[in-house]
């Protein structure tokens, strides 16, 4: 730290957003912390620091739409064995920060680290902070795993070890809003980076043929409406002793009227979503509903027969359906012939293998209705199938790795031009 009033924070992200995250967080800054102090600092893998005063920590975890946490460095040093991690954290004045009372959970994450047994070095931390406190105030916090008061993050590098206290507590992207989910959701702070790589502002079409529940939808009616992701939700740093509740009030009550006023518009987003499954779609509804957006245009249908349903050209985005998830999200009503275990003598081995090939002819007509109907838009596919430009036979103009947690994943981008279609014989537009 480097005054008392200035400190070091560390701002997890999904691999691949480190640059938009690092945009974001300078925007949060000016926009809600006034002349507060504020110096953007270096983008890492996984993430970005900055300084700060403790109102651009808690307006990070308020209004970022893309980080994972936000942490608060507490001490960082070099080390060599389990005893100097040990050293490090008993060293801390962790009395400063929480009290005994309260329930603390220790995680530790490590690149390259030296150390055996990760698991051990979690105890030793867990025992320096349990220690510390005993000694400055007679008494030691109790575990909690599921639910803590307070989180303390150690990261191990090759020769250094970070100590952070989470401001944050549930991970951010836990909006609050998604009680319904679809199969192999998208995180929500994925989804709304994934928005700013498309360069998608409000105002142009934004189009979802695939929505499932909506994340696309709700992270993007959010952003056009000026809505806080964290508006409805609670956060760690509320339980800590440093906690300016006259600033986070100044902060939540804006954040607040703003979605209140969000919920009166009634002028048209131009953000539209369909999908093939009524389900899915009533889940999107009920998503939405609780974002606090308007009602926006949500259609029942195959992906295959989408129209724009817009007459000015715009952005198409959307996590396409893969193995298990064709079923309900865009096969068409011919059924499933992998399900195939009681005309090949239940062969574990072949549904394993087969369960999430790509569907060929899927993803040939999806490409065909890109190219016929959606020419001078921009189409932008997140999946974890390099191969899926040559199964929609297009040409991608970008392609950007990203993480869907552990996934890798490709977003792919397509500028879709008239008259693009090329014949391949036995292939079918519908």
């Amino acid at each position: 730290m480097s005054t008392p009033s200035l400190f070091d924070f560390f701002v997890p992200c999904p691999r691949g957003l480190e640059a938009a995250l690092a945009a974001e967080i300078a925007e949060i800054a000016a926009a809600h912390v006034g002349g507060a102090p504020f110096v953007a600092g270096a983008q890492v893998p996984g993430g970005v620091h900055f300084q700060g005063g403790w109102a651009a920590g808690m307006a990070a975890n308020l209004h970022s739409r893309i980080a994972s946490r936000v942490l608060l460095k507490i001490a960082q040093r070099a080390y060599r064995s389990e005893q100097d991690v040990y050293a490090l954290a008993l060293e801390q004045s962790w009395e400063r920060w929480f009290a005994a009372t309260q329930t603390l959970r220790v995680d530790i994450t490590a690149i390259k680290s030296p150390l055996k047994s990760l698991e051990f070095t979690t105890l030793r931390v867990k025992d320096a902070i349990c220690d510390r406190l005993r000694d400055k105030t007679g008494a030691r916090p109790s575990i909690d795993t599921a639910q803590p008061d307070v989180r303390v993050f150690a990261f191990l590098t090759a020769t250094e070890c970070t100590l952070y206290l989470d401001t944050s507590g549930e991970p951010l992207f836990k909006r609050g809003w998604r009680l319904d989910k679809g199969a192999a959701p998208l995180r929500e702070n994925l989804a709304a980076g994934i928005l700013r790589l498309t360069g998608w502002a409000p105002g142009t079409p934004l189009y979802d043929p695939m929505c499932g529940s909506g994340t696309f939808l709700a992270e993007a009616a959010q952003i056009a409406l000026g809505v806080a992701p964290g508006a409805e939700r609670r956060f760690g740093f509320e339980k800590l002793k440093q906690y300016d509740i006259t600033a986070w009030q100044g902060l939540k009550v804006a954040a607040l009227d703003a979605k209140r006023a969000a919920r009166t518009r009634r002028d048209a987003l131009a953000i539209y979503g369909s999908d093939i499954s009524g389900d899915m779609l009533e889940k999107a509804r009920a998503n939405l509903e609780r974002a606090g957006v308007p009602s926006l245009w949500l259609k029942q249908l195959d992906a295959r027969a989408m129209t724009p349903p817009s007459d000015a050209p715009g952005v198409i985005i959307a996590n396409p359906p893969y193995g298990e998830r064709i079923e309900v999200r865009g096969r068409g009503p011919r059924g499933d012939t992998r399900e195939t275990g009681r005309n090949r003598g239940n062969d574990d081995a072949f549904r394993r293998t087969h369960v999430d090939a790509p569907d060929g002819e899927f993803f040939i007509a999806l490409g065909d209705a890109l190219k016929q109907r959606f020419a001078g838009w921009h189409a932008f596919l997140l999946t974890s199938d390099r191969s899926l430009p040559g199964q929609l036979r297009l040409r991608e103009s970008a392609k950007t790795p990203l993480y869907n947690g552990a996934l890798e994943c490709r977003l792919f981008r397509f500028d879709l031009v008239a008259g693009s279609v090329k014949s391949k014989a036995g292939a079918s537009a519908e």
